[in-house]
């Protein structure tokens, strides 16, 4: 938990680090600032958040441009906050023209927010694995890019543009398209471009051998999935997988509920006991009640700590 416990380097600074260190930097998908927190806590040196996962996590609604501006950055700034790792965020396609990626690059950066994506679809959007998506023109598209890169170098110059490109799979779409419009965005100040929906491995191929930068690739849906070292081997600099961890977490509610409805409020007592002996069995713990009473015991008065005493529950424990 980052409760007074921030890193005085930059998350866009570090981001960019990791970016190249990292080859490939595997990046997991959150979709609150809980699911980051376990992303973090088993060690991954940053995190993504999942467009996808912020519509259905707040809103119960599909990735299909629901999603506005304000609800998209008020979850990166909660993700952002919770977690000491630098976060990725989904900006959809910049939420209208040029004019409004200044103001979504401008929030998304006041959010604390290390980098984002942005892609050239025609509005309402959809995910960039289901059909029915258009693109826009290439010429607006690259200056949308254009406002996304200026608006990086006069506020953060470390915060990372991601230019995605959904011409592959659009309607009337090809690869030769999305390659060429991924060139332009690096063209026009993208850091790094993102080809959505190759379909196997001979186009991810393609996209590593014909696209003069880095290449950011979105292991999901139909694309294939590849080891740390092909990614490597193809070019990769950067992959996220970002609906594996509410996909998890959909299967673990859903059994747990079937049980609860099928065999009774017991099985809430079978299933706490078997949570107990799991590594983030210590819900108080994880959620950070031990690092409130540290803070207590360092700033608070020496008798604010009488109140633990004779209580009864979980009793939080300050660093020796």
């Amino acid at each position: 938990m980052r409760l007074g416990q921030g890193s005085p380097t930059r998350p866009t600074t570090r981001l960019r680090a990791l970016i190249e260190t990292h080859r490939p930097l595997v990046v997991p998908g959150c979709f609150n600032a809980m699911s980051a927190r376990i992303l973090e806590d088993a060690g991954f040196p940053a995190l993504y958040m999942s467009g996808y996962g912020t519509s259905l996590n707040l809103l119960g609604l599909p990735d299909a441009g629901l999603a506005t501006l304000t609800e998209m950055a008020l979850n990166a700034k909660l993700i952002a906050a919770a977690v000491k790792v630098p976060l990725i965020a989904d900006a959809d396609t910049g939420f209208g023209n040029a004019i409004n990626v200044v103001r979504t690059v401008e929030e998304y950066i006041r959010a604390g927010v290390a980098g984002l994506h942005l892609e050239d679809q025609v509005a309402p959007k959809r995910c960039g694995h289901v059909a029915g998506r258009e693109v826009i023109a290439r010429e607006e598209a690259v200056l949308k890019v254009r406002a996304a890169a200026r608006t990086r170098d006069s506020l953060d110059p470390d915060f990372v543009v991601i230019a995605r490109t959904d011409g592959r799979g659009a309607h009337g779409g090809s690869l030769d398209e999305a390659i060429d419009r991924a060139n332009a965005f690096l063209d026009a100040g993208a850091d790094l471009a993102f080809v959505e929906g190759p379909k196997d491995v001979a186009e991810v191929a393609r996209i590593g051998a014909e696209v003069r930068g880095p290449v950011f690739y979105n292991m999901t849906g139909i694309s294939p999935r590849l080891s740390a070292e092909q990614m490597a081997e193809l070019g990769i600099r950067v992959c996220i997988l970002p609906g594996a961890a509410m996909r998890a977490t959909i299967m673990a509610i859903h059994d747990f509920a079937h049980a609860l409805k099928t065999e009774g409020p017991m099985a809430e007592a079978a299933y706490d006991a078997r949570f107990k002996q799991h590594p983030m069995g210590n819900l108080h713990g994880f959620s950070g009640f031990d690092r409130i009473r540290d803070m207590e015991a360092e700033f608070l008065p020496e008798d604010a700590g009488r109140k633990y005493e004779g209580g009864l529950g979980y009793a939080p424990k300050a660093a020796e």
